[in-house]
């Protein structure tokens, strides 16, 4: 009778056991599913964000404001008046204060510009131009030394040219920021010797 009463006593324990473990699994598998699914979420694969596109910067209507405008130095600046005609969008320019001097390509010639660049992005591409000034500095210094002499006689020359500088300061914001934004290069100064 002893030995009867062993066996039903495992048998007893064994459904206990069997009913922990299965316990056990649920509370692991529930665990794992919450943690892939606050994974997911945290991606933003479903849910939370409103805007899955990500923030990059955006046109600036004439006559609205930039949040990120670069604050005047100095005394108060009055704000621009636009015109009713052209672009809808306002066009916002960063000057490089030195200027660029190269050799060109096939020629014992030297060039030397001053140039701009703008964008009607908002105040962001033109920080970023600030930011990465060296390396972008370093794109225009290629491209001019990559420039025949005889480009820079004509105006469609110094067109292709032009286009050619925003391309190369486009792809240093991209490489660094993601977004370009630079929609032309403008000559302040073009010396050629």
């Amino acid at each position: 009778m002893g030995k009867g009463k062993e066996k039903s006593g495992d048998e007893a324990e064994k459904p206990k056991g069997m009913a922990l473990k299965i316990a056990l699994g649920i509370v692991a598998t529930l665990a794992v599913g919450a943690g892939g699914a606050y994974g997911a979420f945290a991606a933003g694969l479903f849910g939370g964000s409103k805007n899955s596109e990500p923030d990059r910067p955006h046109l600036v209507r004439k006559g609205t404001s930039d949040p990120y405008a670069p604050q005047p130095k100095g005394k108060e600046e009055e704000p621009p008046v636009y015109g009713e005609g052209g672009s809808e969008y306002r066009t916002a320019y960063y000057s490089f204060e030195e200027s660029f001097t190269s050799n060109l390509a096939d020629s014992p010639g030297l060039i030397q510009v001053e140039l701009a660049v703008s964008t009607r992005y908002d105040g962001r591409v033109l920080q970023w131009v600030r930011i990465h000034e060296l390396a972008i500095r370093s794109a225009i210094l290629a491209q001019l030394a990559a420039t025949p002499e005889a480009d820079l006689y004509d105006v469609a020359g110094k067109q292709r040219l032009a286009a050619r500088l925003a391309k190369a300061v486009n792809a240093v914001l991209e490489e660094n920021e993601g977004f370009g934004g630079v929609e032309a290069v403008h000559f302040r100064g073009l010396l050629v010797q």
